[in-house]
């Protein structure tokens, strides 16, 4: 289903009045730049992938980042979902970007290059920091790892998703939505009294898939609202896209492991480089974040993992000051801070490549609109973001 400009221009002022998601940062809006010819934007190369990589051994860096240039209808979040990123994701790569009119010609870019979580390699490992699933299938020794990644959406504040680690230990498809009390309880507060129980259906927030934690009452779930997806919107479960959640019902073992990680910034190495990569702490994060990357440097005289030792091993070869200065503006995109190799966003830019504003091979979305992001959902998602606690889990 295609939108008319004309629409998007009367959200974009109702946006303007009134945000209608809890954790959206409305940008200082720069004006968008003369349009591409049409003829250059159809000569762009079509994009691989981006949620499917292969790791080399002794590489925590996965992906590329990438640019694309914004058509006439296009949104962030459509741009966004196309290659398989979130909503905060794309909004913190493109400063200056209106999200709702970014305008033709706007070159977008693309956060499609990813520092892999200081975590175990198998099973999932969710980073709520960087709004981020990774998963990594089962394989027998001597062949490659794989990560499969999706962005995610999370707990709002006062409902955060837990961190630790638990296991997957079921599956439905089509689920009926109980909602849990404390939910209850909260809608009824502004009027809206839920149903006992919701059927399978648009109307259902958990989407179409779920798979059942060991932590009661938390889910991975799909959504009916994929434009939440990258946000902080639920009540404390794991959102996804809905045709990201259905591989992973497809291919996802019954027992699992979970571990829920807060990383803000996230360190590897890529060859003899040793990466940033810069989300910025979450709204409840009660960790002291003064020195960004900087604090974590404790971690190599402790911690006996892979990456630590490395960095510990190498730390006179890599510009602290450069890691820090990555993290006072996340833009989410990583950098490199060994002093053979430092460069700073602007210049990962410069070389990224374009690539056509197009699916790309093999991903998730086929491009059907299956959702409509009207104006009774915006609010509705705005009133959820801004509720108070009550509780937590199963949305």
């Amino acid at each position: 289903m295609r939108r008319s400009p004309a629409l998007w221009v009367a959200l974009a002022l109702l946006v303007a009045g009134c945000s209608p998601f809890g954790s959206l940062r409305r940008p200082v809006v720069q004006p968008a730049p003369a349009p591409l010819p049409t003829e250059i934007r159809q000569e762009l190369p079509i994009a691989d992938a981006t949620h499917r990589f292969q790791v080399a051994a002794g590489q925590d860096v996965v992906g590329t980042v990438q640019s694309t240039v914004a058509s006439r209808e296009d949104t962030l979040p459509d741009i966004a979902r196309r290659f398989n990123v979130g909503y905060e994701e794309i909004v913190r790569a493109n400063p200056g970007v209106d999200p709702w009119l970014p305008g033709e010609g706007r070159e977008i870019t693309l956060p499609t290059q990813f520092v892999l979580p200081d975590a175990p390699r198998e099973g999932l490992v969710i980073n709520v920091a960087a709004m981020r699933l990774y998963y990594y299938p089962s394989r027998r020794k001597g062949e490659p790892v794989t990560v499969i990644t999706h962005p995610i959406g999370i707990g709002k504040v006062g409902w955060a998703t837990p961190e630790g680690e638990t296991k997957v230990v079921s599956r439905k498809k089509d689920p009926f939505w109980i909602p849990p009390v404390s939910v209850r309880q909260e809608h009824l507060k502004d009027g809206d009294e839920l149903p006992p129980k919701v059927a399978p259906g648009p109307d259902n927030p958990l989407g179409r898939h779920l798979f059942r934690l060991e932590w009661p009452s938390y889910l991975i779930h799909g959504t009916n609202k994929p434009y939440g997806v990258g946000m902080r919107s639920s009540h404390g479960c794991i959102r996804l896209y809905p045709e990201d959640v259905e591989l992973l019902f497809d291919s996802l073992p019954i027992g699992t492991k979970v571990r829920v990680v807060n990383q803000p910034y996230m360190l590897g190495w890529r060859g003899e480089a040793l990466y940033v990569q810069a989300y910025g702490p979450l709204e409840d994060d009660k960790r002291n974040w003064q020195h960004g990357p900087r604090s974590l440097r404790k971690k190599a005289a402790i911690t006996k993992s892979p990456l630590w030792k490395r960095i510990a091993a190498q730390d006179a070869q890599i510009d602290w000051d450069r890691a820090w200065q990555a993290s006072q503006k996340p833009r989410g995109v990583p950098v490199p801070v060994t002093r053979a190799h430092a460069a700073d966003v602007d210049s990962v830019l410069a070389i990224a490549p374009h690539v056509r504003n197009a699916l790309p091979r093999g991903a998730t979305w086929d491009g059907n609109e299956d959702q409509y992001a009207g104006e009774a959902a915006f609010r509705e998602l705005q009133a959820e973001s801004e509720k108070p606690a009550a509780g937590g889990g199963q949305r």
